[in-house]
């Protein structure tokens, strides 16, 4: 018999020669008694693996993959673009894959299509993360708080954004404050728990009927407003003084909203975003509004992943802080 190739393994062990290649490389992804099932056949045969291919397999792609659930809006777009650049930069090419699949992300990864990658949001769970992290493939998570082997987040002070636009309002003397909320993402739940913790300790709450859903979009707020407008006309129902928005967008929304009621910001009410998108910059009013940087995440994501790919860095969470930016809507 002549030299046995991982082929004969395979057929040998009743399995796919990638199976085998996963459980002679030790990538975490196979149940164990298939595992010492596939090492038990490759040692009675004398499998000898191939020295050149796992090299030739080893060798960095020199890209980087940026792993989204979509690319709509301005924070996607934004950010591809720092990312991008950053990449460039440094020699390197950047893949984007638009998919929220965690087997998708992790069947990319394991099969070294890209040398380490970047995830927004929580598509993955911690046990996939790990795997990853065993794997010896680094990976920054973006709007995740997460730090460990290989393993880094880089994330806005959501909350203190939050807290931020609390205090501007009561620092202007409004009690009777309204909330645009996000969706159920990170960002979205910081931002709302800081707003509502710093009112809650100065003693106030907010309303039930001044909390509409935005999330994250102009048309959802722009629909939530209008349809509380509607009912506080009627009933005769006070507005409030002053409205946060959890993003910027739904801030538009909602601005769009007074204004198609009659009510003028911001004379009648106070309007602020969070996020400085360009497009708040040009409404009349400009939009006031909490500024979180999407090209330095974007740049900072890049540079923490080559750091773990060049080992001058196991991995860290890295907050990136948010300022007030004052215009006319507040």
């Amino acid at each position: 018999m002549g030299k046995v190739t991982i082929k004969d393994v395979a057929r040998e062990a009743g399995v796919s020669i990638s199976t085998v290649s996963n459980a002679l490389n030790g990538v975490n992804v196979l149940h164990p008694d298939t595992k010492a099932h596939i090492l038990e056949v490759a040692k009675r045969l004398h499998y000898v693996p191939n020295i050149n291919g796992r090299n030739l397999k080893a060798q960095a792609t020199k890209v980087i993959g940026l792993f989204v659930g979509y690319m709509g809006g301005p924070y996607m777009g934004a950010l591809t673009d720092s990312m991008a650049k950053w990449c460039a930069r440094e020699a390197y090419e950047l893949q984007v894959f638009v998919t929220s699949q965690s087997r998708t992300i992790m069947a990319n990864l394991l099969g070294h299509r890209v040398d380490g990658a970047v995830i927004a949001g929580n598509a993955l769970t911690a046990k996939q993360a790990e795997e990853l992290s065993e794997a010896g493939l680094p990976v920054v998570y973006l709007n995740r708080e997460i730090k460990g082997r290989l393993q880094a987040g880089v994330f806005f002070d959501s909350c203190q954004a939050g807290r931020m636009a609390a205090a501007y309002f009561l620092e202007k003397g409004f009690s009777r404050l309204g909330l645009i909320e996000g969706v159920d993402n990170y960002d979205g739940r910081e931002r709302k728990r800081g707003f509502l913790s710093a009112l809650s300790e100065k003693g106030i709450e907010i309303s039930k009927e001044h909390i509409w859903q935005g999330g994250f979009a102009r048309d959802m707020a722009y629909r939530s407003v209008s349809a509380f407008l509607k009912k506080a006309a009627s009933e005769g129902a006070p507005l409030p003084q002053a409205v946060f928005a959890a993003n910027d967008l739904s801030a538009i929304g909602g601005m769009e909203a007074f204004a198609q009621a009659g009510i003028k910001v911001p004379w009648e009410v106070k309007v602020m975003g969070c996020d400085d998108i360009e497009l708040g910059r040009y409404l009349t009013p400009a939009l006031t509004t909490i500024r979180t940087n999407f090209e330095e995440q974007g740049a900072v994501a890049v540079q923490c992943l080559l750091q773990m790919l060049r080992g001058e860095n196991e991995g860290a969470e890295i907050c990136l802080a948010c300022s007030l930016v004052e215009r006319g809507s507040a």
